[in-house]
């Protein structure tokens, strides 16, 4: 049975039928009743694109994301993922991700929101300045930033403290004795990796620490990368007696060249890596700034994002959760602390 038969059968308006199905507060409840108990009894289920288009909602929610080879077996991103995906499923919607490559990352924003493809986006991975963020607010469209950015407008954002992170770091390494300390970046136009580097210029200035330019790399964003960046440290004398590495996936690479180099990890170099990587280098038990309930983390964006779309102010919505350092094997008391 269709709409149209259902308001013959109950001698109503396909427009009250409608409105009675999509809880629409103008109708009566006694009317909402009648309506909802006949197509209980007919086993009338409503056309989901007819019904998107009437209540002006798509029950679908989206990232663009322009996928690195590494994201795929990335246990972090997956973690986030999963916990929308739990999110929207308990709110009958769905979610999709859009793969894309970055050149055509901006144009895709464009044509989903034109088309309103999308009830709202969660935008990942932001930028410093970030022409996508910049667009949303300037067309008003709904999205949740999964990170910070600069902008004068005010938006909707969840992202743990970078800054605390970076402390926990710093000042962890400087109880055991280090003093010249390296810290490994990612592409410096993330504003993850930008606030992590200012963070560290700052606690180190703070903490009394050289701080020696040879010490700070970036463009470290997976495994290859940090792996070399780790044998340009190496190289330098003297040798950063500790690194901070401000990305898991960077971590791993870190490691490897560490050990490839035959390093003793936590006794000749001490390692802090930001994120887990415990499923990665099996045996090895990494010290970690880490992110907690990383699951929880994606299905609060996704409940951000629907508070976004019920009318809650975007400067009522920004979380900011606290990282914890979980000490492990591969920081230890500096070797040479009392020549340093």
């Amino acid at each position: 049975m269709n709409l149209k038969s259902l308001a013959i059968a109950l001698g109503m308006s396909k427009t009250t039928v409608s409105r009675a199905l999509n809880g629409y507060p103008e109708v009566n409840s006694r009317t909402r009743e009648i309506v909802l108990a006949a197509a209980k009894k007919v086993g009338y289920r409503p056309n989901p694109l007819a019904r998107s288009l009437a209540v002006g909602r798509t029950n679908v929610l989206g990232m663009i994301y322009p996928l690195l080879p590494s994201d795929l077996g990335d246990s972090v991103f997956l973690s986030v993922v999963n916990g929308m995906s739990d999110a929207v499923e308990a709110s009958k919607m769905s979610l999709i991700i859009a793969p894309v490559s970055p050149q055509n990352e901006q144009p895709s924003y464009e044509t989903m929101v034109r088309g309103r493809q999308v009830d709202g986006l969660v935008v990942g991975r932001t930028k410093v300045v970030d022409e996508r963020i910049a667009y949303l607010t300037k067309v008003g469209f709904p999205f949740v930033a999964n990170g910070r950015t600069r902008i004068d407008a005010p938006y909707a954002y969840f992202d743990y403290d970078n800054d605390t992170g970076i402390d926990l770091a710093v000042s962890f390494l400087a109880a055991h004795g280090h003093q010249r300390i390296a810290l490994l970046s990612a592409p410096l136009d993330l504003h993850f990796a930008y606030e992590r580097k200012e963070s560290f210029i700052r606690c180190m200035a703070q903490a009394g620490l050289p701080l020696d330019p040879h010490y700070l790399l970036d463009n470290t964003f997976d495994r290859r990368s940090g792996y070399q960046a780790m044998q340009q440290l190496l190289a330098c004398s003297p040798r950063p007696t500790a690194v901070i590495v401000d990305n898991h996936l960077s971590g791993v690479g870190v490691v490897r060249a560490l050990m490839d180099a035959g390093i003793e990890i936590g006794k000749e170099i001490s390692v802090i890596v930001w994120g887990n990587v415990e499923d990665t280098l099996i045996g090895i038990n990494v010290t970690t700034i880490d992110q907690p309930d990383l699951r929880r983390a994606g299905a609060k964006m996704v409940e951000m994002l629907q508070s976004l779309l019920a009318g809650t102010p975007p400067e009522r919505l920004q979380e900011i959760w606290q990282p914890v350092l979980l000490p492990g094997a591969t920081v230890g008391r500096c070797a040479d602390a009392s020549d340093t």
